[in-house]
């Protein structure tokens, strides 16, 4: 089809200048007069009028060409990058996108340069300044450029994509704020053999068996990315029964061994070596497949939408330089003079005529370029919240944190219908029953005894991923949700947090924070071991404050526990984690004092009478956490009684205490540069001797560390968790004792 190509110079008057930068074009192919030369979808038409159309078929494949090429020739461009696995969707993508459905999010974060292709075609980079191809090119995998993962930054794309298996719960979120709008989700087989990606979809069906709009692509080519993907010895019938098993209910299949003309060897066959008349077949059933899994889906000529997935079976690196996984990426060799890479251009080379038709499509489908229409190019209007009902607590009291915080998180679900909440271990287990009772569990069974039903706004999979992923995808498409989870298990659904506070970080609109609040079970699980003593996740979190919106907070009691709800739901574009307990604890601040050691980065709870200026050694105990202040105020007692001036601070935000210089407050969006002053800082944290404490690991103590003026300085913190009867057993056996610590204090005193 394209046997005679030429180098671009010999087309330089005849191609549109946003072709600037193609380096081969071909002359025309069959039948372009009458099937490529009018854009299938019409001036003003947001998709094409009929799918069984011989010319849409036709430009739909002229789409997956141009896909293919321009996904080459960026990566070839810098000897980097990855064309295979997308290469062997671009029919599946040109075809949704001709039938107008572009709010299309993906699992592979390897499909980048086959996204950011779609993206130029349909003109959204020029919102970043990219309107030739070759400024394309010299962008790719650039600082300020595209990125070499997906990242919801670009124009036009809705989400981020780099771990496996976390593209659907995008899907699900935009399915579940926009009844009506179809979210496609392209999904590899290489990252479907993680289990949580049809598991999270599977729980989702049956809490929402309403929301069928979205739509999963699984684009089964063989191969991962350096081996046999592990389903690809699977028949298409067992493939069918995998998804049907999930709660798929319509399975649309196209297999391209199905249209094969030239006796490929093997289950997978490259559909770009066909005769043309057969690739025009394939195309065609492509086409009619996504129409039918799109209709399905939306509900479109029948009583309701059903849950579908379509599934593209085609070898990986269709159409490109190399197949199989050999097609994954590129390495310094692949540059655009290798003679495969040259080879690959040219078989894909259109003609100038062409491009134009293909630009002509992606500009106008979905009601233009999906960087002005995407649903997450605009603020998503949510219902004001009324002033939340905090209860304040007095000094000295026993209260329970995270009962304390469950009323609020209550409160805001009955005011906001989209709000979710997810909690893969229990809220009655984390003393938040009180969200169950108001919220109800989200189950197909109505039972009152366990406060469950279908319309329950509670989600509760019992998968730390699915209950992440959702809450996380929410809060970027911008609608408030939240995650409770142990901080023991939290780990296993961090890595979705972490992706979405990133992308939050470079969005261009603002969305509500991303939001999450983990019992602090390390030193409440005795009886469970060490299985549930897991704090270290709080070194991750400290990591992470570096970033410039990413906030722990480590409320002292129930009173500040709902002042950091109560700041958190203010703020914008964050990753905001809240550690708490469940356990009855004293009250140590008023509900002022609460408000400012969140907004502030830390409060004093106790100095003794005189202060710093009333003559003697002070020591200051810095304290991020609340049932490790138990044997921190047991030790006050100890070195009061012993002649010693002790003061006891609460270091609740701690990102607050860094200095501005520490942190890259300055890059992300929704800046926030409150950071304390020296002033405020040296009042709190001034002493003879500053002992850093948390009950957790020591990484969110650094800020305190680099900037205290003490001339001496300790850390005492968790170690690693046991079997034990009690808290205080277990802080014992970490050294968190108050002996521990007032010896630690006459030591250092001298």
């Amino acid at each position: 089809m394209n046997a005679a190509t030429h180098p671009a110079a010999q087309f330089s008057t005849l191609a549109p200048e946003f072709c600037e930068g193609i380096q081969y074009y071909a002359p025309s192919w069959p039948g372009f007069a009458e099937y490529g030369a009018r854009p299938a979808i019409a001036a003003g038409a947001r998709a094409i009028a009929s799918a069984n159309s011989p010319a849409a078929a036709y430009q739909t494949l002229l789409a997956a060409d141009a896909l293919r090429y321009l996904t080459l020739q960026i990566c070839g461009a810098k000897a980097s990058g990855h064309p295979g696995g997308f290469a062997s969707s671009a029919e599946a993508y040109a075809a949704l996108v001709m039938l107008g459905h572009t709010n299309i999010v993906t699992e592979v974060g390897h499909h980048a340069p086959g996204f950011y292709s779609a993206m130029f075609l349909d003109r959204s980079l020029e919102e970043m300044g990219i309107r030739t191809v070759q400024e394309m090119r010299d962008r790719f995998r650039e600082k300020h450029g595209l990125l070499g993962h997906l990242s919801g930054a670009i124009p036009g794309l809705l989400a981020p994509a780099g771990p496996l298996g976390q593209g659907q719960h995008f899907a699900m979120a935009g399915a579940l704020l926009h009844p009506g709008t179809l979210f496609p989700v392209t999904i590899g087989d290489g990252g479907m053999g993680e289990p949580y990606v049809l598991n999270s979809m599977m729980h989702f069906n049956t809490a929402y068996p309403e929301v069928t709009n979205y739509l999963p692509v699984l684009i089964w080519n063989g191969y991962s990315q350096e081996h046999h993907s592990m389903c690809t010895t699977w028949s298409n019938a067992e493939m069918t029964a995998y998804w049907k098993g999930h709660g798929f209910e319509n399975v649309f299949l196209v297999d391209a061994r199905n249209f094969d003309d030239q006796d490929q060897a093997g289950a997978y066959v490259d559909s770009s070596q066909f005769s043309f008349d057969r690739r025009q077949a394939f195309a065609a059933a492509v086409l009619a497949a996504a129409d039918s899994a799109a209709r399905s889906a939306l509900g479109i000529g029948n009583a309701g939408g059903r849950r579908t997935v379509m599934i593209l079976k085609q070898l990986k690196g269709a159409g490109v330089h190399k197949l199989g996984a050999k097609a994954h990426n590129l390495y310094p060799a692949d540059t655009l003079d290798a003679e495969h890479i040259v080879a690959g251009l040219q078989r894909r080379a259109l003609s100038p005529e062409a491009w134009q038709t293909v630009r002509d499509n992606f500009s106008r489908a979905g009601g233009g370029p999906a960087a002005k229409t995407a649903v997450t190019e605009h603020v998503l209007d949510i219902v004001p919240l009324p002033r939340l009902p905090i209860q304040e607590f007095k000094p000295g009291e026993k209260q329970v944190p995270a009962t304390a915080f469950g009323a609020l998180v209550a409160a805001v679900g009955q005011a906001d219908p989209r709000f979710v909440v997810s909690n893969a271990d229990g809220n009655e287990a984390s003393a938040m029953a009180n969200i169950n009772v108001a919220l109800k569990i989200r189950h197909p069974v109505e039972d009152g005894l366990y406060h469950q039903g279908p319309n329950g706004q509670v989600y509760e999979p019992l998968n730390e991923d699915a209950c992440a992923g959702l809450t996380a995808a929410l809060a970027l498409f911008g609608s408030r949700s939240i995650w409770l989870s142990y901080e023991s298990f939290a780990i296993n659904g961090w890595p979705i947090v972490q992706t979405v506070a990133q992308a939050m970080a470079e969005l261009r609109r603002k969305t509500p924070s991303c939001i999450c609040m983990f019992t602090a079970g390390a030193l409440e699980q005795g009886r469970n071991g060490w299985t549930h003593q897991r704090p270290e996740i709080e070194n991750y979190f400290a990591a992470q404050m570096r970033n410039g919106n990413v906030y722990p907070l480590f409320p002292c009691d129930a009173n500040q526990i709902q002042a950091a709800y109560d700041w958190a739901l203010g703020t914008y574009n964050k990753g905001i984690a809240i550690i708490a307990s469940k356990s009855p604890l004293p009250v140590y601040t008023t509900l002022e004092q609460a408000r400012e050691g969140i907004e502030r980065g830390a409060v004093t709870l106790h100095e003794s009478e005189g202060g710093i200026s009333g003559g003697g050694k002070t020591v200051v105990f810095a304290v991020t956490g609340d049932m490790v202040l138990l044997p921190v105020f047991e030790a006050r007692d100890k070195l009061e009684a012993a002649g010693h001036k002790v003061r006891i601070v609460s270091a609740a935000n701690p990102r607050r205490l860094y200095r501005p210089t520490d942190v890259a407050w300055d890059t992300v969006s929704e800046p926030d540069n409150a950071f304390m002053d020296d002033g405020h800082f040296n009042a709190l944290f001034d002493g003879d001797v500053l002992i850093g404490v948390s009950g957790g690991p020591s990484g969110p103590l650094e800020p305190i560390l680099l900037r205290t003026r003490a001339p001496k300085r300790d850390v005492m913190a968790w170690k690693r968790g046991e079997t034990t009867a009690s808290a205080g057993e277990i802080m014992a056996f970490n050294g968190l004792t108050a002996e521990a610590m007032a010896a630690r204090a006459i030591a250092l005193l001298g």
